[in-house]
């Protein structure tokens, strides 16, 4: 395993390590020992799957607490380009994006801890999204930030006439509007 630094506290890629042959591959997706050598010590509570179409945009979503999550996700089939905003209040990569094309054939991993908004959009046909969270969803506490928010000036790798939103996506506030993570 192979962990790659952002630049951003706690916020990392993971690599796996791959063994192919004639047959196909076979990689470690999770070890819960191996993550604590790298300061991941989260308990996974939950794991989610989607599938989406090209240009679908999911996020970008945060838990309010006591629901708050971290999450370490992955693509299992397809190319998405997935995003993270750090909204930890006194941190100093505040409003900071970080974004990172996880694949089904990179196998790359992203781990988003607690206080980052994450979303991803599909760059390819369709994309099959696997995650694991620390915390149960609650739909009570479910937070957003829209994606166009120019204050974030996130580059989303696809034109916005493109971009599919869910209903609640598309009504969420700008990120100078909700409450800094604590």
């Amino acid at each position: 395993m192979n962990i790659i630094e952002t630049g951003i506290d706690g916020l990392v890629i993971i690599e796996p390590k791959i063994f192919s042959d004639d047959r196909g591959y076979f990689f470690e997706s999770y070890n819960t020992s191996k993550l604590a050598e790298y300061g991941i010590k989260d308990s996974f509570v939950q794991d989610n799957e989607s599938r989406s179409k090209y240009g679908t945009l999911r996020g970008l979503h945060y838990q309010k607490p006591p629901y708050t999550q971290s999450k370490l996700v992955r693509v299992i089939d397809g190319m998405v380009l997935d995003v993270a905003v750090d909204f930890r209040k006194g941190s100093s990569t505040y409003g900071k994006s970080y974004s990172v094309e996880l694949s089904g054939e990179n196998k790359r991993q992203f781990y988003v801890p607690r206080g980052f908004l994450h979303g991803f959009v599909v760059l390819s046909e369709y994309a099959t999204f696997a995650y694991k969270c620390d915390n149960i969803y609650a739909p009570t506490h479910d937070g957003g930030v829209i994606f166009s928010d120019t204050d974030l000036g996130i580059d989303w790798k696809i034109n916005h006439d493109d971009i599919l939103l869910s209903s609640k996506d598309n009504e969420l506030p700008k990120f100078s509007d909700i409450i800094p993570y604590e």
